[in-house]
């Protein structure tokens, strides 16, 4: 195994058990909100370490930038975190807010709506609701 892909399993190693112990300490916390908007966020693993009587919202459509990303994508990230975390104990989200840093984020007032009509559209098409 090259030595830089043994350096990231180890730090993946080394994260994931920090995480374990994180959601651990956290038991009197009802619901995480985690941010998985970038390829930094890593994969959705560490799910498997949350307790199931938690609630955790995958910060999932980004606010730093106005492109829309694709609503079967979203929901094909939320099945893959269903593989990790039951389905209907996950929610969707923005990353962070619209104005996250300074003077926000340049996302005109119009993208941040339809951005937010996107995580409604997807949540919908995901845990539908019958009614």
């Amino acid at each position: 195994m090259p030595g830089e892909l043994r350096q990231r399993l180890d730090q993946h190693r080394h994260l994931r058990h920090h995480l374990k112990q994180l959601f651990q300490r956290a038991a009197h916390y009802d619901v995480f909100l985690l941010e998985y908007d970038d390829e930094r966020s890593g994969s959705f693993a560490a799910l498997g370490d949350v307790p199931d009587d938690k609630v955790v919202v995958l910060g999932l459509v980004s606010t730093k930038f106005d492109r829309m990303e694709p609503a079967e994508q979203l929901a094909d990230r939320i099945r893959e975190a269903s593989g990790f975390f039951p389905r209907e104990q996950l929610a969707l989200s923005t990353q962070c807010g619209f104005a996250s840093a300074g003077p926000g984020n340049a996302i005109s007032e119009d993208d941040q709506e339809n951005k937010l009509r996107l995580v409604a559209e997807v949540a919908d098409r995901v845990w539908p609701t019958g009614g």
